[in-house]
């Protein structure tokens, strides 16, 4: 058995796309040596700043020999069937061929196909020049006069097998034995003839730490001691940490001082300048919990000094960025919202829907509209609606466009507004993922509503729904937010009144007449173009599946919110209370049975109207219901009896009631289809019995469309 270590040594790779290539180098490498025929014990990889590297355990030194077996046409067949069967078999002449007899089919070609094993160095030494050449990444350059793309000049190949270089090229490149550790503290060149020696001469000598795993956790380590040291704790950011981990092979902590004076910045913006401009990880007093004056940066070096001049030169860097976010943060607080709201109408938002400035005004009087449903202050949500989008043209915004919103509440609470409007403004935005909160004050929870149901309701208008996967305007993720936000502050807003409300808002906006020359239809043009229905049912049908989706991940099904929405309910606190108890009921076997029952009912009518046998007018005649089976008039009881019950619970929503009423059918209906002949000859009879099912099915029908429901 033997060792593989496989090393491309390049320039930077960019951070993003190390962990990638690392799992893409090691499929490619597995697929081709599995192909070839070659086994293995362990096959692994790991990646850096600069290096893609393989490494192979227990490879076998040699693919198996292969006979095949390939079955050719008749003895005797025509000439241009054997001359086929010979090409593919790569024979020369029929005669290579044996002949085998069949006691059904007669004489046929056989073809024995013998391919001798290969050496593993031989099929290395083809594979890997392949897989280089193949390799994908996201953007790729080439370099000199060779016709090699990588992601950045590729400038050395280490190859060997048991300790033995595999030859081959690659652009030029010959491959080695030969590795270089860190730029500083030791380049080398290293000698290497497996694993075991790379590592331990890259770790040692080269300064390097070759896995993600082992840079992540010394960083990690780092950090928790250097803050520990100065009574400080470090904001976890773990998307900056998996950045560091890919731009330093050698990391080094070093704990770097900020001009105090800073700390009268709003401290999402020290952070965000930190984080995006410098890749530092911002620290809190321990004491206070809040924004300590200091800064973490990863060095890829070991100072002589300890890090006290690195620190010192990052400081002033920091600075810099610093005074420029404070220069923009004096400017935006001399310009009042409603000036800076003013510039919206400049800005396109969707060239069919105007401006951000008439979607402000949309979202103004929708946030007023909604305001009192989710128990908002309707002045307080039409004043944030109309700020909400102002600090867009702010000039920290335009530096730092993650803060939007979040600026706006602090130009707002310096302006002197309300907490409630300063808060809706920061919040209206949210949730923008599947970890971010969702509003829960109710004047944010109105305008951010607002918000995304003018949004939804506009694209729907203008027919630019989400096609596939490609969601340029993030529809999804808004219809999402609608629902997370509904559920989770248990709103009693319907989909329909909602998306209503934001139409009627849509239509009533003055049109707009042209972009770039070309006539765009207005606002009001493309309502009323759909005007026959107040909400256009496929948006109604977005919803539903955004809620199949959170319900999902809540272990609910979605067979059965499609059971809930078929009764045309919008209400998706509503949808979600009867979801969770259907859920429940069907879990036990009262309900399996009931669901069995039904089913069966609901067959017998179907069938019966495609025979066209099924009376127009199903009501049921008492009196031949008390002439009929002892399980009939049992039945007729307990369904007069579970209609009247139900009532009272599904007027409270309380589903939980209303399923042990509906378990009480399920003994009468398995007795009735046990004991009750329904096809009877006797038409008034089979008429009476249908209308029973037709009972059993309409009483259902009372909580959900259980046709829907899968099983």
């Amino acid at each position: 058995m033997a060792e593989l270590l496989l090393e491309l040594f390049s320039e930077e790779i960019p951070a993003r796309m190390q962990a990638k290539a690392e799992a893409d180098l090691r499929d490619a490498m597995e697929k081709a040596l599995k192909e070839a025929g070659l086994k293995w014990k362990l096959l692994a990889a790991c990646s850096g700043p600069r290096r893609l590297t393989v490494s192979i355990t227990g490879l076998s030194e040699r693919s198996a020999d292969v006979k095949e077996e390939r079955k050719g046409p008749k003895v005797g067949a025509p000439d241009k069937a054997v001359e086929g069967f010979l090409r593919g078999a790569g024979l020369s002449d029929i005669s290579q061929a044996e002949v085998r007899s069949d006691p059904k089919k007669g004489d046929f070609y056989v073809a024995v196909i013998e391919t001798p094993g290969r050496d593993a160095t031989d099929i290395i030494a083809e594979a890997v020049p392949a897989i280089i050449r193949g390799f994908h990444w996201p953007k790729s350059m080439r370099w000199g006069t060779g016709d090699l793309r990588w992601v950045r000049p590729l400038q050395r190949i280490t190859c060997v097998l048991d300790g033995k270089i595999v030859p081959f090229d690659v652009d030029g490149i010959a491959s080695g034995n030969q590795v270089e550790g860190h730029r500083v503290h030791g380049r080398g060149p290293y000698t290497v003839t497996g694993w075991e020696d790379y590592s331990k001469q890259l770790e040692g000598a080269g300064h390097v730490k070759l896995t993600r795993a082992d840079r992540r956790e010394v960083i990690r380590k780092g950090i928790q001691d250097a803050c520990a040291k100065a009574g400080l704790e470090w904001i976890e950011d773990l998307g900056l940490l998996e950045e560091v981990t890919g731009l330093a092979e050698w990391p080094v902590v070093v704990l770097g001082d900020m001009d105090p004076d800073f700390l009268s910045l709003p401290p999402e913006v020290i952070q965000l300048s930190m984080r995006t401009h410098q890749k530092y990880f911002a620290v809190n007093d321990a004491k206070t919990g809040k924004l300590a004056p200091h800064f973490i940066v990863v060095a890829n070096i070991e100072a002589a000094d300890g890090g006290k001049k690195l620190a010192e030169g990052n400081s002033r860097v920091l600075s810099a960025r610093l005074d420029d976010a404070r220069f923009f943060w004096d400017l935006d607080k001399a310009k009042p919202l409603e000036e800076m709201a003013e510039k919206l109408s400049t800005i396109a938002f969707k060239a069919e829907l105007g401006s951000l400035g008439d979607k402000v005004e949309r979202v103004a009087a929708l946030a007023r509209d909604l305001a009192p449903k989710v128990g908002a202050n309707s002045d307080l949500a039409e004043r944030a609606a109309r700020l909400a989008k102002a600090d867009l043209v702010s000039e920290m915004v335009g530096e730092f466009p993650e803060l939007q919103g979040v600026m706006g509440r602090y130009y707002a609470l310096e302006a002197g507004e309300p907490a409630a409007v300063a808060d809706a403004i920061r919040d209206h935005y949210k949730p923008q993922g599947p970890s971010d909160n969702v509003p829960t004050d109710p004047v944010g929870i109105a305008v951010a509503l607002a918000d995304k149901l003018d949004t939804l309701v506009g694209f729907w208008a203008i027919d630019e729904k989400p096609t596939g996967s490609k969601d340029p305007f993030a529809l999804r993720r808004a219809a999402l937010g609608v629902v997370r936000i509904v559920l989770e502050n248990d709103v009693r807003l319907g989909v329909s009144k909602g998306t209503g409300s934001a139409r009627m808002g849509l239509k009533k906006q003055v049109p707009i007449q042209s972009v770039a020359s070309e006539k765009v239809p207005s606002v009001r043009e493309t309502v009323e173009r759909a005007d026959a229905a107040i909400v256009d049912p496929t948006l109604l049908d977005f919803f539903a599946d955004r809620l199949k989706q959170v319900l999902r991940d809540q272990g609910q099904r979605h067979d059965l919110i499609d059971a809930v929405f078929a009764l045309g309910e919008d209400d998706l606190v509503l949808i979600t209370k009867r979801v969770e108890a259907l859920g429940a009921f069907l879990g036990t076997e009262d309900g399996a049975n009931l669901l069995a029952g039904y089913k069966r009912a609901a067959n017998i009518l179907t069938a019966e109207k495609k025979k066209d046998a099924l009376p127009d007018n199903l009501i049921v005649d008492g009196a031949l219901i008390d002439a009929g089976a002892e399980e009939e008039i049992h039945l007729h009881q307990t369904l007069g009896q579970v209609r009247h019950d139900i009532e009272e619970p599904l007027k409270n929503e309380d589903f939980e009631a209303v399923m042990t009423e509906l378990a009480k059918l399920r003994g009468p209906v398995d007795a009735f289809f046990e004991g009750v002949m329904v096809n009877v000859e006797d038409e008034a009879v089979r008429a009476n019995r249908l209308a029973l099912l037709a009972d059993i099915r309409d009483t259902l029908h009372r909580v959900a469309d259980f046709s829907q429901i899968e099983g």
